[in-house]
């Protein structure tokens, strides 16, 4: 799972892209009049467009824009005019990815069997592409049969790269050398860049290699294979391309990411620690760099996700190290007309998906299950800030809705269902959700059926583990977004003047006719989620260094070892994610033949409540176990500094008492 977007700066560089509406438009983009790829003074210039997490983003998006008006972003068939508009400027422009250039609408059902995302790729005239840790999300096999059939196409491709493999271990290891042995076989087909490649243009020679940083590592926990350390595998690689290449610029696409903080920032680490890079793409973490970074002579760029924008940086040489001329990011608008022959190969693939997958659900791409009068929480905003939000609430009731018709008359009541913030890819923009849109909020996964979509799975908490669970919401996630909870059939009071692990009070379940009632600390209560998700919720433990534990059950409150075998089926299917989404949608009353969003989804339910008192009583009201451990441990540093002052003081008195015994 990627992380969400990180913004540094708010205020967009707009720019109209094609050569012939820049003209007419008499506008001419910031740092881009007069320029070309050609030699600058005694140097080199080189002109790069750049794109990361695009995430099988080939359509538009609808979205609200500032002035609340709603419009469309993004999507290939434009991006082909923007890329070709710089082109038109210089025409000899690198074209580069950094990564997760897959997962996260419809169109990457058919990642496998038809390489989509790649051929499309090639169609746009991309360079070279690196691997992001969702690429891996079909595991070892499915991104081997995706270079199969990438090759059996006969279209154009781009590199692709990924340099900090770890073969020899990944080998040793038997339980990851079989699938591993036939990804590897695959790659060296394709021609998979394992350290670097050349690429020259209009006289400039482009050293460009690709890097998995290590938190894209642990977000691809079925990747079946063996990572090197990133800045490792960095250094090795640039020692290569310094002794054995004659490149004028070193670039890296590091699937690494930024942060806020610059020491948990990867890609601002690694430029700090192979100062030769020249240029590091950094994709992962979904951020949008209004102006490069640069640390020393490295120069770290970022355009965000799902083709919003499309970098493009030009870098000049005089004498020394390259350094930024002009940099702008260019919006992939809805005035830019889209490319005809990159249309017309989306339809095509558009037909397979509704072929080959969703008709397996009684759905089509582009059909209307419902209409919203309302705009919920925009993705890039989304879960950014503690607290209730109606997606997310609609996500988790749907959960509940799927399992109670899937199971019909056998029906067991699901106490709580959960929906991470982490797992939450899409919202919904006022006006018409097709299945595409509800499939693109729930887009991630693949269940042991071996079709796309996480399934849903039911596990058993008892009430003091659905506490803890609160508790994971309000402070853990307060470090890490992803863990941020939404919930249905669960509402908690939470304090953030309290202790950290301590924020927590008043948690209630929910009853089906609205009231709430006590937990039980000892009673079993039904939860469902997704399958990631509720394998995540055995993590805690490890996550809060053993001060918080949740070991998910099965209906005998035995600990359960392999979440599969808990899947929740709708006759001999997998529920998936995404298809309780869309069926809880299309159930809502209809008004003109198509399902209305109630307005219920439009407000707040109480379900996470705020309480901003400092008074002692609400600061101090139910502590928790932790609350008590850190009061012993505050008990204990007190008795030791006491101790010590005494020791201190003692020891003065004895040195002073010796002193005046000697004299």
């Amino acid at each position: 799972m990627g992380n969400k977007q990180i913004e540094r700066r708010n205020t967009r560089i707009y720019a109209i892209l094609l050569a012939a509406v820049v003209l007419a438009a008499g506008f001419v983009p910031m740092g881009a009049a007069g320029a070309s790829v050609a030699e600058s003074g005694d140097g080199k210039r080189v002109s790069i467009v750049f794109t990361h997490d695009m995430h099988s983003r080939f359509d538009p998006e609808r979205f609200v824009t500032p002035d609340g008006s709603i419009s469309e972003r993004g999507g290939f068939a434009r991006m082909k005019t923007v890329i070709d508009g710089v082109k038109g400027r210089y025409p000899d422009t690198f074209v580069l990815d950094a990564g997760d250039f897959s997962m996260g609408t419809p169109y990457q059902t058919i990642f496998s069997t038809e390489a989509a995302e790649l051929r499309m790729m090639g169609l746009l005239g991309f360079d070279a592409v690196a691997l992001g840790n969702h690429e891996f999300d079909y595991r070892a096999q499915g991104l081997t049969d995706m270079f199969h059939a990438a090759m059996g196409s006969g279209d154009t491709l781009p590199y692709v790269m990924l340099a900090n493999v770890d073969w020899d271990a990944t080998m040793a290891d038997a339980d990851l050398a079989g699938d591993a042995r036939y990804l590897k076989a695959a790659m060296e087909v394709y021609g998979v860049v394992e350290d670097y490649a050349i690429i020259e243009k209009g006289g400039v020679k482009a050293a460009v290699f690709g890097i998995m940083g290590k938190e894209a590592d642990s977000y691809a926990p079925e990747s079946g294979l063996i990572f090197e350390d990133p800045i490792e595998a960095a250094r090795r690689v640039v020692a290569q391309i310094r002794v054995g290449s004659d490149a004028d610029i070193i670039i890296a696409l590091s699937h690494s990411g930024l942060d806020d903080i610059p020491d948990r920032s990867e890609c601002e680490r690694l430029a700090a620690a192979v100062p030769e890079i020249d240029l590091i793409v950094s994709g992962h973490s979904h951020t949008r760099l209004e102006q490069p970074i640069v640390v020393g002579d490295t120069v770290i760029v970022a355009s965000g996700e799902y083709t919003h924008d499309i970098g493009h940086i030009v870098l000049g040489r005089n004498g020394g190290r390259f350094a930024v001329e002009s940099y702008e990011l260019l919006p992939v608008s809805a005035n830019l007309p889209k490319d005809s022959e990159v249309e017309a190969a989306i339809m095509g693939f558009r037909a397979l998906v509704d072929e080959r997958y969703l008709s397996k659900f009684g759905y089509s791409f582009d059909e209307v299950i419902a209409y919203s009068p309302f705009s919920f929480t925009p993705i890039e905003i989304f879960g950014n800030v503690q607290g209730e939000e109606p997606l997310g609430n609609l996500i988790a009731d749907s959960y509940v809705d799927a399992v109670r018709k899937a199971e019909g008359a056998d029906y067991r009541q699901v106490d709580v269902a959960i929906a991470p913030n982490g797992v939450i890819r899409a919202s919904f923009a006022e006006g018409p959700i097709t299945v595409a849109d509800a499939f693109n909020v729930s887009s991630l996964g693949i269940g042991p059926d071996k079709v796309p979509g996480y399934p849903l799975v039911e596990v058993y908490l008892t009430g003091k583990e659905l506490k803890t669970i609160a508790e994971v919401d309000i402070s853990v996630s307060t470090l890490m977004s992803a863990a941020r909870l939404y919930m249905s059939g669960l509402t908690y009071t939470y304090n953030q003047n309290r202790l950290f692990l301590n924020r927590v009070t008043d948690v209630r379940i929910m009853q089906q006719d609205g009231s709430t009632a006590e937990l039980d600390n000892n009673a079993l209560y039904r939860v469902v989620g997704g399958l990631y998700s509720c394998q995540m919720l055995g993590t805690v433990e490890a996550q809060s260094f053993g001060l918080l534990k949740v070991t998910p059950k099965d209906a005998n409150g035995a600990a359960i070892v392999d979440f599969e075998e808990h899947i929740i089926y709708d006759g001999d299917m997998e529920l998936k994610e995404w298809a309780a989404l869309a069926g809880y949608l299309g159930s809502f009353g209809q008004v003109d033949g198509v399902a209305l969003m109630p307005d219920y989804y439009n407000q707040l339910h109480g379900r996470k409540v705020e309480d901003t008192s400092r008074t002692p009583t609400a600061i101090l009201k139910r502590p928790n176990h932790i609350f008590f451990l850190l009061l012993a441990a505050g008990a204990v540093l007190a008795a030791i500094v006491i101790l010590v002052v005494k020791l201190i003081k003692r020891f003065r008195r004895c040195r002073k008492a010796k002193r005046e015994a000697e004299a």
